[in-house]
């Protein structure tokens, strides 16, 4: 569940204000209220953990966050994923984080997943072409109740994980559901299936 409050802000009020409260993100200087069911986080958390895993196997400075903003520079839009895995050799990049947990270079990303809820424009399209653009290397989309448009999940609709890669400066998105096991650059050893996930809402 996700509505708009009628309220305008720039990203620096909305972090100062709205930073350390995980149920709000800014989109075009839009304050939005999340409204995440339980089953939502059980799916996000069921994520985090197996992506914990694959760090500790692969031993490489990722880390995934408790909470994180992401800043887009120039914007006023400050997007708040459900998961995000950070590379730690790239933090004394970022300007805000010794402050505040807040990101604003896509290099010190590894790979930012969204579990949809009602909001799932947002998390197909707007943020698709943000992340791209910010330069993200892997966008997980994970749409456990199948209400996404046909046009990106097919038709019958079924729940479907879509990752999205980035070549140059776009997005290669595939599919995947059911049994298929999910195909990852960022952590290519990874034995999950789209069903293993679907199989954390239940």
């Amino acid at each position: 569940m996700l509505q708009s409050i009628s309220q305008s802000l720039t990203a620096d009020e909305f972090i100062l204000r709205y930073g350390d409260i995980d149920r709000y993100e800014l989109i075009d200087g839009e304050l939005i209220e999340m409204e995440p069911t339980g089953v939502h986080e059980q799916v996000a958390a069921f994520i985090g953990r197996k992506l914990n895993v694959e760090i500790d196997h692969q031993d490489v400075p990722y880390f995934i966050p408790h909470r994180c903003l992401i800043k887009l520079l120039g914007t006023e839009t400050a997007f708040r994923p459900d998961l995000l895995v950070l590379d730690q050799t790239q933090l004394a990049n970022e300007p805000l984080w010794q402050q505040e947990p807040v990101i604003t270079f896509g290099s010190s990303i590894k790979l930012v997943v969204e579990v949809v809820s009602t909001n799932w424009q947002n998390d197909y399209a707007r943020k698709a072409e943000d992340y791209a653009i910010l330069g993200i290397p892997e966008y997980w989309i994970v749409d456990y109740l199948g209400i996404g448009g046909r046009e990106y999940i097919g038709k019958p609709k079924q729940p479907t994980i879509t990752i999205c890669m980035l070549v140059d400066d776009e997005y290669q998105k595939r599919k995947f559901q059911r049994s298929d096991r999910l195909i990852s650059s960022v952590f290519p050893q990874l034995q999950l299936t789209a069903n293993q996930v679907f199989s954390a809402a239940c």
